[in-house]
Formats: structure tokens, sequence, C-alpha cells
């Protein structure tokens, strides 16, 4: 069966967020969804678009989480919870939040966005030279670093593309280096 017919079945064919029947559509909710049932929500054409642009944002829509939120679906709870986190500063999403149990996985998956985290809060990688680091990046090593475990020398002047960011680490950062994936400190790299 399809990802979007188990969704409907679960759904009952309506939003998952608001309860709207027109124009649903699979969303997959980031980081890393693999396109499984259980990474995945069925949400109208108003939502959908709200979430990807936070410019389009009408705070009374989300007055629908309200409901929403109390879903036993982890995928819904992390949506509602990032939705309500993004409008905090309005009073009641905070009072909604308040009430909102989240597991500590679902809680770490809804904060792997960096959603909800103020400034201060939020993990930033930075290279050598202060630049921030994001996922997806080139970098160039700055210095010939020893690879434990693999028996080389990543010499220094080596492009590592595509990184990946340590979610909970910001002096790290993950790459392919002759053809092997390593650990890489962001002190020894420039963007």
């Amino acid at each position: 069966m399809s990802t979007e017919k188990e969704l409907q079945i679960r759904s009952e064919s309506k939003c998952e967020l608001c309860s709207a029947v027109e124009n649903l559509s699979v969303y997959e909710v980031p980081p890393e969804s693999n396109g499984h049932v259980d990474q995945c929500i069925l949400i109208c054409e108003t939502c959908s678009d709200q979430i990807e642009n936070p410019s389009n944002v009408d705070i009374n829509h989300w007055r629908c989480l309200n409901d929403s939120m109390w879903s036993q679906v982890p995928a819904v709870q992390v949506i509602a919870w990032r939705m309500l986190s993004r409008l905090r500063s309005e009073g009641w999403p905070q009072d909604l939040l308040d009430t909102l149990y989240l597991d500590d996985e679902t809680l770490e998956w809804a904060q792997a966005t960096g959603e909800g985290l103020s400034s201060e809060d939020a993990i930033k990688h930075v290279d050598s030279n202060g630049a921030t680091l994001e996922s997806g990046d080139t970098v160039t090593l700055i210095k010939d670093l020893n690879v434990k475990g693999a028996n080389f020398t990543a010499k220094r002047g080596t492009a590592v593309r595509g990184i990946s960011l340590v979610p909970d680490n910001a002096d790290q950062i993950e790459g392919r280096v002759n053809g092997q994936r390593i650990v890489i400190l962001t002190q020894f790299v420039k963007k």
C-alpha cells in the first residue's frame, strides 16, 4: 500500500493538523524523512504553505493545534510543537506548549531543525574563520589530519564536499575523505 493511501486511512482523509478535506498531500517531516508513513503526515495546501513559508503564517489558522497536538502520531506532534514554538510570542501558543508533553525521542525530533530554540540556544557550526557552516557545504582542510582507525592522513587543501553537521556538537562535522566517512573538527576547516 502506498504511503498516501496509508495516511488517508490513518487520517480519515482529513488534514492531520486542521481537519480540512481538500487539497491534501503527503508532507515528509524534516530533517530525516525516508518517506515511511511514520515520518509523514497528510496535510492541506494551507498548512503546507504556512509551514514552508513562515512569512505567510495566519496565526488564527493554527488555533486548530489545540486539538491536533493531542494526536497519538509522533509526526503530527512534531509539527504541532514546531508551529507552536514558531508562534509562541502570540501568547496562546505558549500556553498550549506548556501543556504539550512529548517523549524524549519525539522532542529530539521536533528540535532537530532548530525550531523553537532561541538564537543563543541553537548550535552553530563555524569554520576556522568564523564562517557559519551548513549541511551540504564544501570545506577545505587547513591542516594535515591523521585519521585514527583508517590509517591515512587527510592532506591539507583536501576539499570535503557535502558535509553533514553533528547535531549535538558545534565543534564537529562529518565528511567523506578518501572514500572514508570521518568526523572532522571545525577548527581545522575553512569554507
